[in-house]
Order: C-alpha cells, then sequence, then structure tokens
C-alpha cells in the first residue's frame, strides 16, 4: 500500500473543498484535495450541465473570495451577464474549476480521485485510506464532504426502482429521459430547491405530463424580486426566544416587506443561532425552519416564473400532505397519498418517484465511509442538535486536534452555513487557522 505525506489532506473536492485548498495556496501551504466523485472543482451543487439550473444568489454575491468580494461578478459582466443577475450554475462550476486550475498551477494543490474511508491519528498527524488501497498521511485534515444524501423513505421501501432516491445521480437522469419520451405522470416528495431543480430539468426535456409535488406543508421557495434594505442593529433584535424573533419578524415584515425583514438578519444569523439554547434551536427546527428556508432561501425571478407558469398550465401541483405506502405494480409505481385535511386517502399511479426531501439532517445516519469511521472511532462527535458535527469557535471538530469541518458539517453551530457567502468566510478563517498550526 502506497502512503504519501502532504501538510493537509481536505476530503471533498464541491465548493467547500476547493475554496480551502485555494486559500492555504496563497499562503504558501500545501495540500491535496481528495474526491471520488467525479465531480472535483463543483461538487454536487455546481456539476449539472442544464442551462435552466441558475444560481439561487446573484452575481455580485457568489464570489469565492472574502477579500475579493466582486470577483465573480466581474467574469460574469465579461460574459456579459449582469452583475446583480443569476448566473448559470455551470458558469460558476466555470469559475471553481479556474479557481482550482490556479491553485494546482501554484504547485500547492494536488487533487486525488479517491474515495476517503477512514481517517486515522497518528503521533505526526492523520492517516487517511483510501477505496483505491493507497493512503494519504497529514499533519491535518480537513472534513469538506458537504451535504449528505438523503435517507430512504419508509413508505418507499417496497417501491423498486421507479423510486429514484438521489435525485442527482445517473438513475434520476435517466428517469427524467424516460419520462420527456412518454410524458406519463411523475411524483416528486419534497416542494423544496430539490424540487424546484426536477421540475426545471424535466420541462427542459420535454416532459409535457403532470407532475405533483408534495410535502408534508406544500410549501414552495419564494422568488427574488426589487426590495429596499432595511438594515438592522444588533441591539434592535429580540434574542433568546425563538417565539419572540418569530412575532417581532412578522411585525417588521408589516413594515418593511418581508424580504427586506429576512435579509436585515443575514448579518447577525451566526450570532442569533448560537444565542438560542438548544432547547430553542430544536423549536426552531421542529416549527420555524420550513417557513424560513423558503422566504430565506430564494430562487432566481425566471426560476419563479417557470413554476409559476407550469402550476398555472395545470401540469404542476404543489400539494400538502403526506404519503402512505408506494408499490411497484410493473409498469408503474401505484402510490396511497392523503392530503392536509382530507379524510380518506386516495391511490395514484406515476411512472416514477423522486425522493427531493433535500439532504441529511442526522449526522449518526450517514453512510460516508470516512464520517462513520470517525464517529465509530469517537474522533469526531454530533453536535447537540445531531444534524452534524460538533466544533469549536474555530470549526475544529477534533479539540485540540487538527481536524476541521467546513460548510454544511457545521450546521449545528452555525445553521446559515450552505451558501457562498457564508463558506467563503468559514473557509478563510479555517485556512488561516490551519496555516498559524502548521507555521508553529
Amino acid at each position: 500500500m502506497k502512503s504519501d505525506r502532504v501538510p493537509v489532506a481536505i476530503i471533498g473536492g464541491g465548493f467547500s473543498g476547493t475554496i480551502i485548498a485555494a486559500q492555504l495556496a496563497r499562503r504558501g501551504v500545501s495540500s491535496v484535495l481528495i474526491d471520488g466523485s467525479g465531480r472535483v472543482g463543483k461538487g454536487v451543487a455546481y456539476s449539472t450541465t442544464e442551462p435552466v439550473h441558475l444560481l439561487n444568489v446573484r452575481a455580485d454575491k457568489m464570489s469565492a473570495w472574502v477579500e475579493e468580494p466582486h470577483d465573480f461578478a466581474k467574469r460574469f459582466a465579461s460574459e456579459g451577464g449582469e452583475p446583480a443577475g443569476f448566473a448559470e450554475r455551470r458558469s460558476f462550476a466555470s469559475y471553481l474549476g479556474d479557481i482550482l486550475d490556479e491553485a494546482v498551477g501554484s504547485g500547492h494543490v494536488c487533487t486525488m480521485a479517491a474515495t476517503a474511508t477512514a481517517a486515522i491519528r497518528e503521533s505526526a498527524g492523520w492517516r487517511v485510506e483510501l477505496d483505491d488501497g493507497e493512503s494519504v498521511e497529514a499533519r491535518g485534515v480537513v472534513l469538506a464532504i458537504g451535504n449528505q444524501e438523503p435517507e430512504g423513505l419508509q413508505a418507499f421501501s417496497e417501491a423498486g426502482p421507479r423510486f429514484v432516491r438521489d435525485p442527482w445521480g445517473k438513475e434520476a437522469q435517466a428517469a427524467v429521459l424516460a419520462l420527456a419520451d412518454s410524458s406519463e405522470p411523475a411524483l416528486l416528495v419534497g416542494t423544496g430547491l430539490t424540487m424546484v431543480d426536477l421540475v426545471l430539468s424535466l420541462n427542459a426535456a420535454g416532459h409535457r405530463g403532470q407532475i405533483l409535488a408534495v410535502s408534508r406543508r406544500g410549501l414552495v421557495p419564494r422568488g427574488h424580486a426589487a426590495f429596499e434594505p432595511a438594515p438592522i442593529q444588533w441591539e434592535d433584535i429580540p434574542t433568546g426566544s425563538v417565539h419572540e424573533l418569530w412575532r417581532w419578524l412578522r411585525r417588521r415584515s408589516a413594515e418593511v416587506g418581508w424580504r427586506a425583514a429576512v435579509d436585515s438578519l443575514r448579518p447577525h444569523s451566526h450570532k442569533l443561532w448560537q444565542g438560542l439554547d438548544v432547547e430553542q434551536q430544536r423549536r426552531f427546527l421542529r416549527h420555524a425552519r420550513p417557513w424560513w428556508d423558503v422566504h430565506r432561501h430564494r430562487i432566481a425571478p425566471q426560476v419563479a416564473d417557470t413554476i409559476m407558469w407550469m402550476i398555472a398550465e395545470g401540469r404542476l401541483e404543489i400539494a400538502a400532505g403526506k404519503i402512505l405506502s408506494a408499490q411497484d405494480a410493473g409498469d408503474a409505481l401505484k402510490v396511497e397519498i392523503r392530503r392536509r385535511g382530507a379524510r380518506a386517502s386516495q391511490a395514484m399511479r406515476f411512472a416514477y418517484a423522486f425522493n427531493c426531501t433535500g439532504p441529511l439532517h442526522a449526522i449518526e445516519r450517514t453512510q460516508d465511509p470516512l464520517l462513520r469511521s470517525l464517529l465509530e472511532s469517537g474522533a469526531v462527535r454530533p453536535d447537540e442538535l445531531g444534524i452534524g458535527l460538533q466544533v469549536d469557535e474555530r470549526s475544529r471538530a477534533g479539540a485540540e486536534e487538527p481536524l476541521w469541518a467546513v460548510g454544511p458539517l457545521t450546521k449545528g453551530r452555525y445553521w446559515e452555513i450552505t451558501a457562498v457567502p457564508d463558506i467563503r468566510e468559514q473557509a478563510a478563517a479555517v485556512a488561516e487557522d490551519i496555516s498559524r498550526e502548521l507555521k508553529e
């Protein structure tokens, strides 16, 4: 078994891992970026090649660099885009690819097309084992694995191959093409951002059949629109109680508009979240999170227009309800659905059903082999909510150990840590911490 030694091993080659590697390279710290998904420099979020998949954040907010906030906007403008517009995700993927190429060209970054299966603490650092039988020895490790795949849904345990568990995998792509050819009905379980992407893919592929999207509340992400900003000072925000904060947000939305009210909290989001005790955070997750998500994480105006147009045409229906069961009927899926408020359920048939419920929110149930090994060895622990890893104020996942986590793995501490503007700040801080650690 061959073993290489590097200062830093970064696990995961999406946005988080790519910008950590690039930030380290700017500081003269060498690293290896390990990713076996075939999406290095892109990750799941930006690996789509479909023009209809746009960024959910304006170009002028999407720079990868804290120190160069207009970097991506300038590039987008040079390509004919508006800085306040919404670029295609494949354009952002190209931007990230160039950043990675520059980092590799500096001689401080190399990439490995392999999957990390375990990380073992040794006296001089870590030994990261890979699925190809090789290993990497590193003084420090960064976990930049991103969102975990959603769990299987109990109601679809007998659904067979017509239930697509991973909406971003090859099975999903094949199902979309099959639906486009037949225009048979499709069921999407979940009504959030993943649902929006899949609806766009189906429409772009030529599917003209019925699409039913079902979730517990039937909430859909709102669209971006122009508004007058209304910044707020920290001292004027009620803290410590989800109920009081929610009441304040409703009053302020009536005064300045909900977009301005929600966005005014963004500079304070980490402090607000950390000011809630665990019970209040759980209260938020149980009751407020679905409403917050659809107002906070908006979609591009043209995407919102497409969704509304398809609803108006009757091709897309958004429903609040529950899937009771699903069975493979050979040529279709037979699904029993009970809509919210209905006394009786109804049986419906679909050519395919897709799991659009979003990422895993119970880290102990992850299927990622590296995370499983670290959890089982006790090298890392779930946060108090169980939604990510426990990290300290420096995003260290191993107390004083040279082990860091970035991005969605740290949402238990930061909550708002899935978008580029949040992750780039964390990445810069982590890179600085690593640089100090290795130079001591």
